[in-house]
């Protein structure tokens, strides 16, 4: 036995020995995390009101970037909070579909489509907020594919809800304007969030919030509106619909998020205590992530029970059509941010000059 236990103390020296003798350029392969700068120290296109500290300093290489995933900054909670979710709505999807035995079909496709659009989005908020402080056109060229996902998702909702939440009565009522509605509204919604972050500059003007806001406002306005039906008609009945109180708290959860979004609170009474954690825009993140977890709860559940709705009104020819109208709005949208992408580009070369 003191045999064995020496055997393995020399093999632990040699082991220590060797690990001292390791190329000293293997650190190399490890991003230097430079410490957090306070807003003084990086350029006003990056300053947030009342967040006093934690920014990321400007100009270093990409790996910092995505290393920065793990470092405390004050994007580190909006970071996180839309790669939890969308980890969430991928797990939960995935679950569904294998329960479900779910196949790539004219029925289950709108669904699909909204799974892809909330991904989509959560994807983009997150390379957003993770990456945008790079550069100021990466700042530029991030936010606005965050916003094409936003109304990416604004539109994969609509059609969710056209589908498979809908009640006859408000089908009869608005359906031969719903979608092209809901695909118009959430085009103008990128366009005004581009358009508003391509104008306006710091210390940001009252009218940016209304381009970004009432564009938005309209389409979500629209694309809930059988949702708000639904949800009504169905208390006036006295409602057992399990996938009804999933709906309400999506309205719920959205109406505090739209709060946050708009107002920089609790910060702006407590400027530079809540620059790490718990920020406006964090919170908004927070609900607007349990906003879609809500959201897709209710519609696998209207999947699961209301597919008579969707055979009965719609032939496999009229899905596709809509669905193909997914692809022309992301299209539009894309267009319009790269087209603002390269003025700022521009704009910002001129200005090197």
């Amino acid at each position: 036995m003191t045999t064995v236990i020496l055997e393995c103390f020399r093999t632990l020296s040699i082991s220590a020995q060797q690990l001292r003798h390791l190329p000293k350029n293997i650190e190399g392969g490890f991003p230097k995390m430079p410490s957090t700068v306070k807003d003084l120290d990086v350029p006003h296109l990056f300053r947030e009101p009342y967040i006093q500290t934690g920014y990321r300093p400007i100009e270093q290489n990409w790996k910092y970037y995505f290393f920065s995933l793990f470092q405390k900054h004050n994007e580190s909670i909006n970071v996180w909070t839309h790669f939890v979710v969308a980890l969430a709505v991928l797990l939960r999807f995935k679950v569904f579909a294998e329960v479900e035995s779910l196949s790539l079909d004219p029925v289950s496709l709108p669904l699909y489509i909204y799974v892809l659009s909330s991904l989509t989005y959560l994807t983009f908020s997150f390379l957003a907020h993770l990456l945008q402080s790079k550069s100021e056109l990466a700042h530029y060229t991030f936010y606005f594919m965050d916003y094409v996902g936003v109304s990416t998702y604004q539109y994969g909702s609509a059609l969710a809800h056209y589908y498979y939440s809908s009640n006859q009565a408000w089908y009869d009522t608005i359906w031969p304007f719903f979608l092209p509605g809901a695909a118009f509204l959430g085009w103008m919604s990128c366009l005004g969030c581009c358009f508003a972050k391509y104008r306006y500059k710091r210390p940001y003007p009252p009218m940016r919030k209304v381009c970004q806001i009432v564009p938005a406002g309209f389409a979500y306005i629209l694309d809930i509106s059988p949702i708000i039906h639904r949800i009504t008609s169905c208390y006036m009945e006295s409602c057992t619909d399990k996938a009804v109180w999933f709906h309400f708290l999506q309205i719920i959860f959205f109406v505090i998020g739209a709060y946050f979004f708009s107002c920089p609170v609790p910060e702006k009474y407590f400027p530079g205590t809540c620059d790490i954690i718990g920020h406006g825009h964090q919170i908004f993140h927070l609900f607007l992530g349990l906003c879609t977890l809500s959201q897709l709860e209710a519609m696998l559940i209207d999947y699961k029970t209301r597919q008579e709705h969707l055979t009965a009104r719609h032939s496999p020819s009229d899905i596709y059509v809509a669905c193909f109208s997914f692809v022309l709005l992301i299209s539009c949208s894309t267009i319009t941010a790269i087209y603002l992408r390269h003025r700022i580009s521009k704009k910002l070369k001129d200005k090197e000059l």
